[in-house]
């Protein structure tokens, strides 16, 4: 069951809908859930919904699926560059991210944190605990997953960052992650996909040379460091698309999940 939940954004007092995926047998079951928040909550579940016509197929993946958690997928703004703005976590020195004003990917974590999740902790049976408690997106919504489980660590413990936009600010994320307390309590999931990826000569072999990979396995190199688990995936023949981050379902989500 997924149900739509208008929800307000208090940066801009605007609303952004929350999409809530509820495992099947919930309302009987009287059990608390785990929770993984996912950017981008309209391109989930219903290809209806999607901005491209076709969503990732997470419903019909987690109702197969042999673990059960709650979803909460957090739309983005429509409105012209909104979502850049509101999935940008850090100042830009490119020509597009200045002229569309501040960024707001900081205030737009601290409104997950501090409004939404206690929100969705009052009003459904999850299991809070930062154990229990991951977050997900792809390209601005997968660097938004990378910046919240370094500056939000505390809060939590597992992030599937796929084909995150790290070039954009590649810099103050290394140095932010460098001065983070990173618990080792932690996953992260990193990939991005052959015909996405900048310099890749053969989109049907594993990359390990693109500027892409080179982001990717810095950030790893530094979780690590910290003792973190991470996993970098190539796919090969990626594209920057829902259909194929739906491919990807089965392997970040057993591996962050992994009992």
């Amino acid at each position: 069951m997924v149900i739509r939940q208008d929800f307000n954004y208090s940066p801009k007092g605007k609303n952004r809908p929350l999409h809530i995926y509820l495992p099947d047998g919930y309302e009987e079951s009287g059990e608390a859930y785990p929770v993984m928040y996912f950017f981008d909550g309209h391109n989930l579940f219903f290809d209806q919904d999607a901005t491209y016509g076709k969503s990732w197929g997470l419903k019909a993946f987690l109702d197969q699926w042999d673990q059960k958690i709650i979803v909460v997928g957090i739309e983005c703004g429509h409105e012209g560059d909104e979502r850049m703005a509101e999935y940008m976590p850090y100042p830009s020195r490119l020509k597009f991210f200045r002229q569309l004003g501040p960024v707001m990917g900081q205030e737009t974590m601290e409104w997950i944190v501090k409004e939404v999740k206690p929100w969705i902790d009052r009003n459904f049976r999850t299991l809070p605990g930062r154990e229990t408690t991951a977050i997900g997106g792809s390209s601005m919504g997968g660097l938004m997953s990378l910046y919240g489980i370094y500056r939000y660590n505390a809060c939590f413990s597992k992030a599937a960052c796929v084909s995150s936009s790290i070039g954009f600010c590649q810099f103050s994320v290394y140095r932010d992650l460098e001065e983070a307390r990173i618990d080792p309590a932690t996953r992260v999931y990193l990939s991005w996909g052959t015909c996405e990826a900048r310099g890749v000569k053969d989109v049907k072999r594993e990359d390990f040379s693109s500027g892409t990979y080179r982001r990717n396995k810095a950030v790893a190199n530094k979780f690590q460091r910290k003792g973190a688990q991470v996993r970098l995936y190539c796919q090969v023949e990626g594209r920057h698309c829902e259909a194929d981050w739906e491919k990807q379902l089965p392997v970040f989500m057993n591996w962050l999940w992994e009992r």
